[in-house]
């Protein structure tokens, strides 16, 4: 479908922003105008937009940008290059709050990642290198291994940037807390379905289950402590064999077709298996495979190039769900509070959603994505108190934390002053992501004492009754248990 550069366009050329030109043809016969280029990518028309600037108002990181969103969807609508060169589409953390609140429905967060591959496709250098050499690395380490191995990409990306004693603190605190895999897991092959037994096919609670590559490794607390709750719970999790990475974050920047394959694969696995829920207690993880999945489904030409790429024509048949979904809806809290032996009584605790759990809303469907309660009313099933705060679906960075470390450390300060503030004594995650930068970084971003920063899944497993094997507290960079204690909530 191709656009013409004034369609749809209310605000007239006097008003642009100063240094946008007047829109340039394209330098050769295979680029495309900017605003088509984003038409194919995201489906989205940039002329929609009318800067209303609430992309802007919401984004985490527009102090740190050089084009502010709204003014880089202005430079695509008059294919303004320079856009191709800012700091701001590598900034960008992909946390979705410019598309969840557009009015328009245009996907800003889209527009980013398609304006990155352009710009690298035109072979222009990237304004902050160390990011596009952070996904480069990511990329090439799932090309060798199948998924990622993070002591591997860690010392690879220090080496990169010359620094290969960065993190050296934080890394053996990591070693010591279980929390490092020395070796790489190889999973070559693309995912495959696993056996389903008689068992399975009887259990209503049974789920496709994709623990994705850091709940081994930097988020093993989480891991340990899913599978113990899962088997309270009966809640039987069923891998496919093999599985490969989602790609996370670095494959939409680089490559939006291996961004949509890598999760497909696991999801037709998912759906050879006669299973109708994949779920995922990572939310970049769920992301990923809800935009796929999404696609896929409704968009003929990704379901063609997907049914050619894995030699099977998927279904549709297959419901992406957050595990904090499976727990709260499908489980039920009824379910949970018959397993509590051990409330959590006197936890003041904030629940932290981060971005991907609820947005965008138009992808993952959720009620409340700007506010949501599912996690709040799963620690009152479970006897503890939440408080009311504003930063529940802040960004904490996500990969920034690694690749742009000062640009994350601002959005943890923010998250971490503010639960304090608000009275809260401990912090409540459901994302490994969300829980590393945390927990690792808060000595760095604020002062004072540390907050406990639990997975929900640990705090059920305490309330459960379960030993320090199923709870995992042990392996948490912030010591909860001083805390834990002196709430008289653990022996």
């Amino acid at each position: 479908m191709a656009i013409t550069q004034t369609q749809n366009l209310n605000i007239p050329c006097s008003n642009r922003y100063p240094g946008v030109r007047q829109a340039d043809p394209p330098s050769s016969p295979d680029r495309m105008l900017l605003p088509e280029l984003v038409l194919e990518a995201t489906g989205s028309n940039a002329y929609k937009c009318y800067q209303c600037i609430k992309c802007t108002s919401g984004c985490p990181l527009a102090d740190q940008f050089d084009l502010a969103p709204h003014q880089v969807m202005r430079s695509v609508q008059f294919n303004d290059p320079v856009v191709l060169e800012s700091r701001s589409i590598w900034l960008c953390a992909s946390c979705q709050t410019c598309t969840t609140r557009c009015p328009q429905q245009i996907d800003v967060a889209g527009v980013m990642d398609a304006l990155r591959i352009e710009s690298r496709r035109r072979g222009i250098e990237p304004a902050v290198p160390e990011i596009a050499r952070f996904n480069e690395l990511f990329m090439r380490c799932i090309r060798i291994f199948g998924r990622a191995w993070e002591l591997g990409l860690a010392t690879a990306f220090n080496m990169a940037l010359r620094q290969p004693l960065r993190d050296s603190k934080l890394g053996r605190k990591m070693f010591a807390r279980g929390k490092m895999k020395i070796l790489p897991h190889f999973a070559r092959g693309r995912a495959k379905p696993g056996a389903r037994s008689g068992s399975a096919a009887e259990n209503p609670n049974a789920v496709g289950y994709f623990p994705g590559c850091s709940l081994n490794a930097t988020s093993v607390e989480y891991g340990k402590s899913v599978k113990s709750v899962a088997h309270a719970l009966d809640i039987e999790l069923l891998e496919p064999r093999d599985w490969v990475c989602c790609g996370s974050s670095p494959a939409h920047a680089t490559d939006a077709k291996l961004a949509r394959l890598m999760p497909m694969k696991t999801i037709a696995a998912v759906e050879q298996m006669g299973l109708a829920t994949l779920t995922s207690p990572c939310s970049a993880c769920f992301s990923r495979f809800k935009q796929a999945e999404r696609a896929t489904r409704e968009n003929e030409a990704v379901r063609g190039e997907i049914s050619a790429a894995l030699d099977y024509e998927y279904q549709g048949s297959v419901e992406v769900r957050h595990l904090l979904d499976v727990i709260v809806e499908q489980t039920g809290l009824d379910a949970v509070s018959k397993r509590v032996t051990q409330p959590l009584k006197g936890l003041r605790l904030a629940c932290y959603y981060g971005c991907l759990i609820t947005r965008p809303a138009g992808v993952t469907a959720a009620e409340n994505p700007e506010y949501p309660v599912k996690m709040d009313r799963l620690i009152k099933a479970l006897g503890g108190q939440t408080v009311e705060w504003s930063r529940k679906t802040d960004c904490c960075g996500g990969s920034l934390a690694i690749s742009k470390t000062d640009a994350a450390l601002g959005l943890i300060s923010n998250i971490m002053q503010d639960a304090r503030a608000c009275g809260a004594e401990a912090i409540v995650t459901m994302c490994p992501i969300c829980h590393l930068n945390l927990d690792s970084r808060q000595g760095e971003a604020v002062d004072g004492p540390a907050l406990p920063v639990f997975q929900a899944t640990q705090l059920m497993a305490l309330a459960f009754g379960q030993n320090e094997k199923g709870t995992a507290l042990g392996n948490n960079l912030v010591d909860p248990k001083p805390y834990l204690r002196e709430k008289g909530v653990l022996a």
